[in-house]
């Protein structure tokens, strides 16, 4: 009696048994259409067995195996196995998540079928595969090309280059050779804007090699037939973000992911996995090499390096340009801002305005105010849905939530005293905007954030507005502030960034020092010497100081010692349970049986007490949290696997929702 296991996607920590009289050795890592209820449902077929714990008259046979395509590979399973036992997550849930939609549905895409039939094997390599005029290498990053051709098997190596080093350089070398190998390479990077830059340029270096991109914003069809060439062996290079982590690539021969710091490597919802950690994983399960590039790493990444886990490749010095850009901070204590901006910004606007470069005023914070407010009465505009105020998009006649995407008409008058006079208070990109063509009539001021942004399309037309050197001065968010080149843009202007210095969350300076160097890092690129200003009312704050001195080991090394003594990560490990309901009351009660359900199986762990969110409110939903933490991985590890069983075993209230998030990077 043939018995296939078969992974569904459902919540739940199993796999499905069913009967498949026809099915073979070779069928595992199939996709498979099986009755389920009612319905039926598609999965994946992860292994086969003689026998079920469940009685025979209660196994359905199988409704098909899907023979359209080849087998998912073992080690495609082996890697959704390790993400659901480190993630904690079912396994049909996993295997759901890392195949594309139209595949996941039982379908292939129309066009192209004849990809999905080609069999895994190596193909030939034609040569050369470089463009034959390559860019002279400086002598660090000779020494970092040598470094990753010599690795043999497993290794992490740490790419540190600051802004502007020719990272990328070195990442088009280490392919090249891949590729001459025969072997298949995979680049991973945090943004989907990222991708078409770096894939017109992946292109002009190797015009002969069959390059597939993955991300998010691919319609089904592009998206599966990239899955298949990359199953195939037609793909010999894969771009992508995240997702792109679970291509299955038969001659994988070498990883890279850059910006390896950016938090977008962290799924928050679903599948709340790091494509960085998962790609380092996979790359030890393969033993190959995987590369790490960063001008500002992670802590943890640096720690690793430092203390000899990885391999440390330093890029001191620019490529092209002279020097690095001049960082200046601006005592904004003692001065009198015009709409936010200091004398010394605005002087400064003026000089590239007249020498004909490019300036960026950096402001991390979209919509032209974050709440509109009366003065009178108190009224402030808040979402009705989330414990956060609505947006006011100024330009749009809006109010929005900014997380859960409720909007509504800008109120004519208060809501609550009928006052005529409301203001809008703080500002975002929206206001310095409106600011600065009024200030600068003759410059040509282009916003570039979320809303101005808002497809792929539009985003490559202010792209290629701003290389076509048509925008004079440039009003952006963090989409700005990393992976491009502006030949002419010289300054850069940084407000409102002192929030983050004492917020709550432990990993805010992290994200404010590499957020504040690496769109510092945009300027001066070129042949023209580049300046950063910085307004702050906390001139002498470590984090400034370092950033002036472009010192990113000074801060790592205070910030790991801080962590040191606090005993927060990369000195301890954490997984975060967190539950939704009608009523923070219900949410908690949850979070307090399960703290209590673990105490059972709390062996070199501490559960902290359930506690509301700092966000408390979202989409309607009161959330709570419940923090776990230990010194020791495999002890954390441990007591989730045990954990999760009582967790799935405890009664819940109708409408509440939970989820466990393995090493939160968001509290």
């Amino acid at each position: 009696m043939n018995i296939v296991r078969v992974a569904l996607d459902l919540p739940l920590p199993r796999l499905f048994d069913y009967l498949a009289p026809n099915c073979v050795e070779s069928d595992v890592g199939r996709r498979v259409t099986v009755p389920f209820g009612t319905g039926s449902r598609t999965g994946v077929i992860v292994a086969l067995a003689a026998a079920s714990d469940q009685p025979d008259d209660k196994l359905k046979a199988v409704t098909e195996i899907l023979r359209d395509m080849p087998a998912l590979p073992a080690e495609w399973l082996a890697l959704c196995e390790f993400c659901a036992r480190y993630y904690q997550t079912p396994l049909g849930e996993v295997t759901s998540f890392a195949l594309p939609p139209m595949l996941r549905r039982g379908k292939l895409p129309r066009m192209k079928k004849e990809a999905a039939a080609i069999a895994a094997s190596p193909t030939p390599t034609p040569e050369p595969w470089s463009a034959p005029a390559l860019p002279r290498l400086m002598a660090a990053q000779q020494a970092a090309v040598a470094a990753i051709a010599g690795i043999a098997g497993f290794h992490t190596l740490l790419l540190h280059g600051v802004t502007g080093s020719g990272k990328t350089e070195v990442y088009l070398r280490a392919i090249d050779a891949v590729l001459a190998r025969g072997g298949q390479a995979l680049m991973l990077v945090p943004e989907i804007a990222l991708t078409p830059q770096l894939e017109g340029r992946v292109a002009a270096r190797f015009p002969r090699a069959h390059i597939v991109c993955a991300n998010s914003g691919m319609a089904d069809a592009a998206r599966a037939r990239g899955f298949l060439e990359a199953l195939s062996g037609r793909a010999e290079i894969v771009l992508g973000t995240r997702l792109a982590v679970f291509m299955p690539l038969p001659r994988l021969q070498l990883i890279i992911v850059d910006e390896e710091h950016d938090a977008s490597f962290k799924q928050q919802e679903g599948l709340r996995y790091s494509a960085r950690d998962v790609a380092v994983w996979r790359a030890h399960q393969l033993n190959i090499p995987i590369v790490l590039g960063s001008a500002t790493p992670s802590l943890e990444t640096f720690h690793h390096a430092s203390t000899g886990r990885y391999r440390m490749l330093e890029l001191p010095e620019r490529a092209v340009a002279e020097a690095m850009p001049i960082v200046r901070i601006i005592d904004t204590r003692r001065e009198k801002l015009q709409e936010g901006l200091s004398a010394v910004l605005l002087a400064g606007l003026q000089q590239r305005l007249e020498r004909g470069e490019q300036s960026l005023v950096f402001l991390n914070r979209r919509g032209y105010a974050p709440v509109l407010a009366c003065p009178p009465c108190g009224w402030i505009s808040r979402c009705q849905r989330c414990a956060v105020n609505l947006v006011l998009h100024l330009a749009d006649q809006r109010l929005r939530c900014h997380h859960c995407g409720f909007e509504a008409a800008i109120p004519r008058a208060c809501p609550d005293c009928g006052n005529v006079d409301l203001l809008p208070f703080g500002r975002g990109t929206q206001r310095l905007e409106t600011m600065l063509v009024e200030r600068f009539p003759e410059a040509r001021v282009l916003r570039i954030d979320r809303d101005s942004a808002s497809t792929p399309k539009k985003w490559q037309a202010l792209l290629a507005t701003i290389h076509a050197g048509e925008a004079d001065i440039l009003v952006g968010t963090q989409m700005l502030a990393k992976g491009h080149d502006f030949p002419l843009l010289t300054l850069v202007g940084a407000v409102g960034a002192d929030a983050a210095l004492f917020a709550a969350d432990f990993r805010a300076p992290e994200r404010l020092f590499a957020q504040l160097m690496q769109v510092g890092g945009r300027s001066g690129r070129a042949d023209l010497p580049g300046e950063v200003l910085i307004q702050t009312e906390y001139p002498d704050h470590p984090l400034y100081r370092a950033l002036v001195d472009h010192d990113y080991v000074r801060f790592a090394r205070a910030q790991l010692d801080e962590r040191r003594i606090a005993g927060f990560p990369p000195f301890s490990f954490q997984a975060m349970l967190r539950a939704e309901a009608r009523s923070i009351e219900q949410s908690l009660a949850f979070l307090v049986a399960a703290r209590r359900a673990g105490e059972a199986v709390a062996d070199g762990v501490t559960l902290y007490d359930a506690v509301p969110m700092r966000m408390q409110r979202l989409m309607a939903l009161e959330r709570g949290q419940l923090l776990v933490e230990s010194t020791s991985r495999p002890a954390l590890q441990a007591f989730l696997a045990a954990w999760m069983e009582k967790l799935y075993a405890l009664k819940m209230p109708g409408g509440l929702r939970w989820h466990l998030d393995v090493d939160p990077l968001e509290f």
